[in-house]
């Protein structure tokens, strides 16, 4: 939770204050879903934690993007990555995270992110993501910038 905490203050500088500081998201509770489920990941780097983040794979695994102002690129099987936070800013592990997202989805990976979230959305655009249009979630109604990844890590 402590890194989550760090993220939210992170993206607060960053001039994103408001994607998960103003409903305090992740609470708790969806963590230990996420971990229940056997759907959260750790990424290490020299035996410390690195980066947190939420992993799934399947078809029409996540539902908000079921509906998409604008078109996804691919519609088999993918993977999704949410509530996605590196202990540090800088170290690559949220790189790393994404890279092994991609690869246990056989290349195929959406995300989202806020608008005002510009280091995710420069990270998803230099690893070959797709702007492909706008999603919405259930926990906040701003909307969100929504991304496909189709091919190798």
């Amino acid at each position: 939770m402590g890194i989550y905490a760090r993220a939210r203050d992170y993206m607060a500088e960053q001039g994103n204050p408001h994607q998960w500081g103003d409903i305090g998201w992740p609470p708790r509770e969806v963590i230990e879903q996420d971990i229940a489920a056997g759907k959260s990941y750790v990424c290490e780097h020299e035996g410390r934690l690195a980066a947190v983040f939420y992993y799934d794979r399947g078809h029409r695994v996540d539902p908000c993007y079921d509906r998409i102002e604008g078109a996804w690129v691919g519609d088999e099987d993918y993977g999704v990555v949410h509530r996605i936070a590196a202990a540090a800013s800088g170290t690559g592990a949220g790189r790393a995270a994404i890279a092994w997202a991609i690869e246990q989805s056989a290349g195929h990976l959406r995300m989202d992110t806020h608008e005002d979230n510009a280091p995710m959305r420069g990270l998803l655009e230099s690893m070959g993501f797709i702007h492909c249009g706008t999603i919405y979630v259930r926990e906040d109604p701003e909307p969100r910038r929504a991304y496909e990844h189709i091919g190798s890590a």
